[in-house]
């Protein structure tokens, strides 16, 4: 199945009609070798440099969130008002560097497992992810 009919099949699982705007967001999402991090307002630039079309705001987030909804990206929320997305679906942990405001994939394997002493009655623990957050330490610096 070649990319164009992959893209397809992505957004009418999505709920969503493939158009024009829609595939060419698929194609930078989906055609990378490399997973990647990205805000509503990154995949918007990153889809004006690297394929010169004008895609609104409301179209790229409709489709991400439709994509996240969906299960082919995942949200990390660092704060109230910032959120990236992660093209890695997988279980796997984060860093995110405060003063770079970049997203750093940490697998599993390099975290011991956490331990959970708590839990919601009557729910059950899907998965656990951590995310550090990490800044320059100004104190150490001379």
């Amino acid at each position: 199945m070649n990319n164009l009919n992959i893209y397809t099949k992505k957004l009418r699982e999505s709920g969503l009609r493939p158009t024009k705007q829609r595939l060419k967001i698929c194609e930078v999402l989906f055609s990378t070798e490399k997973t990647f991090h990205f805000t509503i307002n990154d995949l918007t630039k990153i889809i004006g440099e690297k394929l010169s079309e004008k895609i609104s705001l409301a179209t790229v987030y409709n489709t991400v969130h439709a994509f996240k909804k969906k299960g082919y990206l995942k949200e990390i929320s660092i704060n109230s008002d910032k959120s990236y997305f992660d093209t890695n679906v997988t279980e796997h942990h984060h860093f995110f560097d405060e003063d770079t405001n970049q997203l750093i994939d940490c697998h599993k394997d390099e975290i011991d497992t956490v331990n959970v002493k708590k839990n919601i009655t009557g729910k059950k623990i899907k998965s656990v992810e951590v995310l550090i957050k990490v800044a320059t330490d100004n104190q150490n610096q001379n």
